[in-house]
């Protein structure tokens, strides 16, 4: 790897931008590309573009065929996110969970007493409303975003910026009951069915959980599957 190379990718990793390291096999030439930027460069015309962003989205390297050459694509993305909304008691062993996959957790809620360092050490809290909060932290497609208040005020408003995002995993916290009226509520807000399909509810992987922790423990379950395409998750 030439230098301008290593040091655009070092910059890179720094500002958590995604990235993709492309090879051309025969003659060894380089370049980084950054396919899911809005603003491509004409360089990533000679280069499997598109490729690329499947690469960053399946978090996988492989080599492609382009013009008649094989390119080797490593991607280098930024860290995973959750974003949790509801500084309640699911939250607490689900950041301290989360943070232990590698993870990285912000809690939103404008509850002061609710969200505070000493409920949640070593974990950043947003006190905004989530309505500016959730598409102020920018979510990506490696972010997930789970809401978990079971107050319309603070899940709804959350729900709705992670719908116009490229989240990688939605999910809400209640009884199937409980979700079919958010559902209608959205519904009725104007979110299309589609989008709708989009949210996990109930959340987490349906393995009996009762406690606070158990459906901690199926709430990083369930989103890693999605992350990794596993089986378990449709």
């Amino acid at each position: 790897m030439n230098s301008a190379v290593l040091e655009d990718l070092l910059e890179a990793r720094r500002g958590k931008r995604p990235a993709v390291l492309a090879t051309r096999l025969e003659s060894g030439e380089q370049a980084l590309l950054f396919p899911l930027d809005p603003d491509t460069p004409a360089l990533h015309r000679e280069w499997p573009t598109a490729a690329a962003a499947d690469a960053l989205r399946s978090d996988r390297s492989g080599v492609v065929e382009h013009d008649g050459e094989r390119v080797f694509l490593r991607p280098y993305n930024p860290p995973v996110r959750l974003i949790v909304v509801g500084a309640v008691h699911v939250s607490q062993p689900l950041a301290q969970l989360a943070t232990i996959a590698g993870i990285e957790v912000t809690v939103v809620d404008p509850r002061s007493a609710f969200a505070s360092a000493e409920r949640f050490p070593g974990t950043l809290l947003d006190l905004r409303w989530p309505n500016e909060a959730v598409p102020g932290l920018n979510p990506d497609h490696r972010t997930a975003i789970v809401t978990l208040t079971h107050d319309p005020k603070l899940d709804d408003p959350a729900l709705e910026a992670a719908l116009d995002s490229d989240a990688f995993y939605i999910g809400a916290l209640g009884s199937r009951k409980t979700h079919q009226k958010r559902l209608a509520r959205l519904r009725e807000g104007g979110t299309d069915e589609r989008s709708l399909q989009r949210i996990k509810g109930p959340i987490g992987l349906d393995i009996g959980a009762r406690t606070p922790a158990e459906i901690a423990v199926a709430i990083v379950a369930e989103l890693i599957g999605h992350l990794r395409g596993a089986a378990t998750a449709p």
